[in-house]
């Protein structure tokens, strides 16, 4: 590998630069065909409504965070940190929503003109409004600035085994500073928090719910811990549609009524952003010690993790020795018939069998 001139893509969601970058990021959001799923026509003028709503709650966050998310700067240090451990790479950012978008990244790596690319989501998990769209702006710009290379996409690494023991010693980790803290006799109960989506897209066909559910499986068994309490639940509902759930307020509030101290672990994200230093860490503790809970204790995110960033190596060997063209962790398709926006499936591949899907779990 090391004499090919390899380069990897990063994609995340981005985050504003500066507070004046706030409602022009929230608009690009919602004009994501992907997010905002009305008539094009509509869709312009909505998505300014709901940015021009959401700008002051949002502003306020970043503001906790000095004026700007971490995002940007926490994924390129992932990205030299990927370098150094596979040689021969070099790591490009795009970003969805903010700077550096696909497109300032498709012209930097069609000026370092690599011989091969490869697409490597930090969404673990697929779901159309992440890595899906993601990948549709990335195809568009490559053409439009005539980027044309041989390139592997990596969809998903939701069971990765080397994922899982990452995420699940840093879970470990937590439980076990969690448990010191807290007197013998409160119960320590781990909310597995992933961000929600509406309801009405997973009935569609997408992947995420599913896909979240085996990494929270794969977590639990790894952990291995008679009598274990967790559940998964979803947070940042962002609509008055139907949303996933159980959300992260009602567990906190059964938690309370329990009588259980809680350890929020963040399981969709790789990377500390405002939906866990401020949603996490400031709104929902604010709302648990406000209702009285026995404890409210946080998990950090991957980051750079030594473990997590093997398990990225490891990912990024295997695909790039798999050639150019859609691949998962496995090679092929994992997620069974019902879910039917699995990228796999829309190019055509036949659904993950029973075996595949123990084998993975």
């Amino acid at each position: 590998m090391s004499e090919r001139k390899i380069a990897v893509v990063l994609f995340n969601l981005g985050g504003p630069d500066r507070m004046e970058s706030v409602k022009p990021f929230l608009l690009n959001l919602f004009k994501d065909p992907a997010i905002l799923r009305v008539p094009f026509f509509v869709r312009p003028l909505l998505a300014r409504l709901i940015a021009t709503l959401r700008v002051k709650a949002a502003s306020e966050n970043y503001a906790i965070l000095g004026g700007k998310s971490p995002l940007l700067e926490l994924t390129e240090e992932q990205g030299r940190a990927l370098e150094a451990r596979v040689p021969g790479i070099k790591t490009f950012v795009a970003m969805r929503y903010w700077h550096p978008f696909s497109l300032e990244a498709a012209k930097a790596v069609k000026a370092y003109d690599p011989d091969e690319i490869l697409l490597l989501p930090l969404y673990p998990h697929y779901s159309t409004t992440t890595t899906g769209s993601s990948l549709t702006e990335w195809r568009e710009m490559a053409a439009q600035v005539g980027l044309a290379k041989p390139t592997t996409t990596l969809c998903c690494y939701h069971s990765d085994s080397g994922f899982l023991a990452a995420t699940t010693a840093i879970v470990r980790r937590s439980y076990e500073q969690a448990r010191a803290e807290l007197s013998p006799e409160i119960p320590l109960r781990v909310l597995f928090s992933a961000h929600g989506l509406p309801e009405i897209i997973i009935k569609k066909g997408d992947p995420y719910q599913f896909q979240m559910e085996r990494t929270v499986a794969g977590v639990v068994r790894l952990l291995a811990m008679d009598g274990l309490d967790s559940i998964l639940c979803y947070q940042s509902r962002a609509t008055p549609q139907k949303w996933i759930g159980p959300s992260v307020e009602e567990e906190i509030e059964r938690a309370v009524h329990d009588g259980v101290a809680v350890l929020v672990v963040p399981i969709a994200f790789v990377s500390e952003h405002s939906e866990t230093l401020v949603e996490l860490d400031v709104e929902y503790r604010e709302l648990a010690h406000k209702e009285g809970i026995k404890g409210y204790f946080r998990a950090p995110t991957q980051n750079s993790d030594p473990a997590f960033i093997d398990a990225l190596g490891e990912l990024t060997e295997a695909a790039l020795g798999r050639g150019p063209g859609l691949c998962s962790f496995v090679g092929g398709r994992t997620c069974p018939k019902p879910f039917g926006d699995c990228p796999h499936a829309r190019a055509g591949a036949a659904p993950a069998t029973s075996p595949v899907l123990t084998e993975v779990a």
